[in-house]
């Protein structure tokens, strides 16, 4: 794969020409590098597109401070780019929550969604652990919560043995801008507020994942999110955390292959 620049957006574009495309979205302070174990396969039967979000990888820094709709309106700038006319979005954490933005606002160019590990309505306590860390973000940058971050994302089997996959991610994270980071942290924490019961509710065939230890987006997350779009699928994936589709791709590009196949998508 080649890397791309459109309007300060890089990119990279593979599989058939004439396959159904797929775009694909990934979380905060990470960049499109965390699908590499996913593209190959996905690409047999379909034209993905994977990006880095404004401030991450190699993408360029945002003009403004960022928004779902500003982040959606990236996604559909690049669709515009290339052409596509409608794809379907896989979205990881913060991707799940920008690729539900465009299905609320741009639901005409979206042919399915898949929301995995995303974040949905918090309780109190949640919601308040959740301003915190991105309260502590703004004060000491991505390094100020990095090594609680990778406990919260993997399981502490897969942090002993795969030490090089360790140290990957936690290089993706540092290497953000810290405002840039802090800001997105902050949409992270307060932006999910705007996605819950939407009205009129997303009218689309969508998947839903998760893993059952993850702490941020948790399977009674997953499930709310599912049980406002009618005929939504849930997948809790055992044992694993955040990060899970990184530790174990395979229990998510099988099912994301599926579930692309039944929705035509």
């Amino acid at each position: 794969m080649t890397a791309r620049e459109h309007d300060g957006t890089v990119y990279e574009m593979t599989g058939p020409d004439d396959g159904a495309a797929v775009v694909l979205i990934h979380g905060l302070g990470l960049h499109r590098g965390m699908w590499r174990k996913h593209i190959p396969v996905l690409a047999k039967r379909h034209r993905v597109i994977a990006y880095d979000l404004p401030g991450h990888g190699k993408s360029a820094l945002p003009k403004e401070p960022p928004t779902l709709r500003l982040l959606a309106r990236q996604l559909i700038g690049l669709l515009d780019h290339l052409g596509i006319e409608k794809a379907a979005l896989v979205g990881f954490s913060l991707g799940g929550m920008i690729n539900r933005r465009v299905a609320i606002d741009h639901g005409h160019r979206v042919s399915a969604l898949a929301i995995l590990n995303s974040p949905h309505e918090r309780g109190a306590e949640q919601q308040r652990l959740v301003e915190e860390r991105a309260a502590a973000t703004a004060d000491g940058g991505p390094g100020a919560t990095i090594d609680a971050t990778i406990a919260r994302w993997f399981t502490a089997d897969f942090i002993s043995r795969e030490p090089e996959e360790i140290a990957a991610v936690r290089a993706a994270v540092l290497a953000n801008d810290p405002r840039c980071y802090a800001q997105f942290r902050q949409l992270l924490a307060k932006g999910v507020v705007e996605l819950i019961r939407p009205d009129p509710p997303i009218a689309l065939a969508t998947l839903v994942v998760t893993c059952e230890n993850d702490s941020g987006s948790t399977p009674d997350m997953s499930r709310a999110i599912a049980g406002e779009i009618a005929g939504a699928r849930v997948i809790i994936v055992p044992q694993l955390q955040h990060l899970g589709l990184i530790e174990q791709p395979e229990h998510f590009t099988g099912p994301i292959l599926a579930f692309l196949a039944d929705a035509n998508a």
